[in-house]
Parts: structure tokens; sequence; C-alpha cells
């Protein structure tokens, strides 16, 4: 059931999830979590900015209630789970904004002031990273 994948600075796109809260495909039968990992990994791609996030996806994340979800990870960090994006280049650039930023901090933690504003009220939760609990 595991695949292991690098470790580090990552974005783990859920590539089952829903295209919207009506709508589980587009018109040619696509999920959009899979629109989005691959909007989301073109956009990393294109960018030197991004070269040090990685873009992995897995079926289902478990987040059925919000559709196109993504866990923001790194090791040694606090993770974030955020979901209800639309799966396009500027919900791509935002995740992506933000993963950079949580990459360059010491333990996962972006000031409000610092999100970019396409991830704002698309928390879902904070993950700790292992060994740790947040205080």
């Amino acid at each position: 059931m595991l695949r292991a994948v690098e470790g580090g600075a990552s974005v783990v796109v859920c590539s089952t999830c829903r295209l919207s809260a009506e709508s589980r495909e587009d018109d040619s039968g696509r999920r959009g979590g899979a629109l989005l990992a691959e909007a989301v990994r073109k956009l990393r791609d294109d960018d030197p900015a991004y070269a040090g996030i990685a873009v992995q996806d897995m079926p289902c994340l478990f987040i059925c209630e919000r559709h196109c979800t993504v866990h923001v990870r790194g090791t040694g960090k606090v993770g974030y789970v955020l979901g209800g994006f639309t799966p396009d280049e500027d919900a791509a650039r935002a995740i992506l904004d933000y993963a950079a930023r949580h990459a360059a901090s010491e333990e996962g933690v972006v000031r409000y002031a610092d999100w970019p504003q396409g991830v704002k009220g698309h928390f879902i939760v904070r993950t700790p990273p292992d060994g740790f609990v947040c205080t």
C-alpha cells in the first residue's frame, strides 16, 4: 500500500478528488485531483522558483467533503492539508507559492501575512512532524 518517495519539501495531491462540490469529473471523465496534480506539476516544471518542491500524488487523502485536496509537508516540519481548490493554474501557483514559503521556514510555520491569497480559506488541518507535537 505504501510507495517510497523522496523526503523533503513536497506537495502531495489527492489524485482521485472530485472536480468540485457538484461534479466528480470533467466532461472528458478526468477527476479534479488528477487535473490539479497535472497543473501543479506543469507549473513546478516550468518555473525554476519551485524546483526544490516535489509534487507527489496518491489516491484518496480521505477528505471527501472537500474537493481538490493537497498536503504540504517537509521533513521535520508541521504539515498542512488544504482543499476546495479549482484544478487550474491559479490554484497551482497559490499552492506552490505557499509550499515554497513552507519549505523556507524553520518549522513549517508561515506567518498569515505571508500566505498567498489563493490559499486563504482552504486550510483543513495541520499535522505535526513525526516525533513532535505543536506547542
